[in-house]
């Protein structure tokens, strides 16, 4: 589990290259990481407060990563990459800019949070010209720097309410397994640790049950929840707190807080229909290439083998990777393209995904079945509406359409 209040490492190990890749490792200190990534994505001769806020926004991002132990918990030996498709552009032996270096050296242990967070914020973004997302775009930063916005207001028109923590603690990084196992009859940090996440995560998988007092004491109530969670989650339900368990929990716990995120960006797909008769392949661009991308990024929050991807529309070699991982995992043969098999696994597993944390609420749109028309799979017909505006005022007496049930 991540500290109970996040720290700033001395310093931070990254991979050149995507997280599977065969690349070398370089350990760094982290203030020179900051420095490393702000002088390759930035420009120096930008406004100051466009410049602090995107310092800002690449150390938080990479605190986030520490935090949560995102490729520690699934078994890599680093803590970040250098490839933008996951993560930030470090150049490994690059020069600083002394402008740069100066404001990192006053921020570098400043980072965002969302109020009433911990963790400090996975703060994405792009340039705003070549690329675009709908995070920060480093560009725009420096137009409203122009207009004269500064850097907490330039934060806050791109990631909404977010705040500001100053000064957090130095030290090197560390395992947050407490190196024993927990089990019934354990007391201290590390239980209320396994306490609050088991019941933030089962309000996403209900099947867990609730901790009525998160009091530091692996009573019978926290082994309960702890087996019920092993099961969940395929580990040996033996209610003991081992390594698996304890990173399987982490894992999780921030799944779970990410997929809130995930969901309000993928607000826009739900308005499309989600089945597909087109392979999908390399250097295809489009909606599909986003849905395909929102999919495999919520498959990826779960599935460790799953790297994530941006969703940016463009099928490169970071979505190709994905797809192989996810052919892989699903037993499908490892090409590369979606086809029709491949697309309806990815959209199988993330639907149980959904339907599992979205308990209570609809998240997809019906297909209706068109009179004299073959539909697409049921498993698209049948799935639910997403909560939107229907077009048209309602009023007293007004009534559903009878949908019509498609069967495979």
């Amino acid at each position: 589990m991540p500290p109970v209040l996040p720290y700033v490492p001395q310093r931070i190990t990254v991979h050149l290259g995507t997280p599977n890749s065969n690349a070398e490792n370089v350990t760094v200190s982290f203030s020179d990481y900051v420095k490393n990534v702000a002088s390759s994505e930035i420009y120096p001769t930008w406004d100051e407060s466009a410049l602090r806020a995107n310092i800002l926004a690449i150390t938080s991002f990479a605190l986030n990563r520490v935090y949560t132990e995102f490729y520690r918990s699934r078994g890599y030996d680093f803590d970040i990459t250098n490839s933008t498709a996951f993560d930030q552009y470090f150049v490994n032996g690059r020069s600083f800019f002394d402008n740069v270096s100066q404001l990192v050296d006053e921020l570098f242990n400043d980072y965002l949070r969302r109020p009433g967070f911990v963790e400090p914020l996975a703060a994405k973004f792009c340039n705003g010209t070549t690329v675009t997302c709908e995070r920060l775009s480093q560009w725009g930063s420096q137009n409203l720097a122009e207009q004269g916005y500064n850097s907490t207001e330039i934060l806050q028109s791109y990631y909404g309410d977010v705040e500001i923590v100053p000064n957090a603690p130095i030290q090197g990084i560390v395992s947050s397994y407490p190196g024993t196992p927990l089990r019934r009859g354990t007391t201290g940090p590390s239980v209320v640790t396994i306490q609050t996440e088991l019941n933030r995560i089962s309000q996403n998988y209900p099947a867990i049950p609730k901790i009525p007092v998160v009091d530091g004491i692996f009573g019978s109530r926290t082994e309960a929840a702890v087996r019920k969670f092993q099961e969940v989650f395929n580990l040996t339900p033996d209610g003991i707190v081992g390594p698996a368990t304890w990173y399987a929990l982490v894992r999780i716990y921030v799944a779970v807080n990410r997929l809130a995120e995930l969901r309000s960006e993928g607000q826009r797909f739900y308005a499309n229909s989600w089945a597909t008769t087109d392979p999908i392949e390399p250097g295809d661009r489009g909606i599909k290439v986003e849905h395909l991308q929102y999919m495999l990024s919520v498959l990826s929050a779960y599935i460790p083998e799953i790297p994530p991807v941006n969703i940016d529309g463009i099928f490169g070699n970071a979505t190709r990777a994905a797809v192989i991982a996810a052919q892989r995992r699903f037993g499908l043969p490892q090409t590369g393209i979606v086809d029709f098999d491949t697309w309806d696994e990815i959209y199988d597993q993330f639907s149980g995904i959904e339907n599992a944390t979205l308990r209570g609420e609809e998240s997809f749109p019906y297909t209706e079945a068109v009179q004299g028309q073959t539909p697409p799979r049921s498993r698209y017909a049948r799935t639910t509406t997403m909560t939107q505006f229907p077009g048209t005022d309602l009023r007293v007496g007004n009534q559903d359409p009878v949908r019509q049930e498609v069967v495979r």
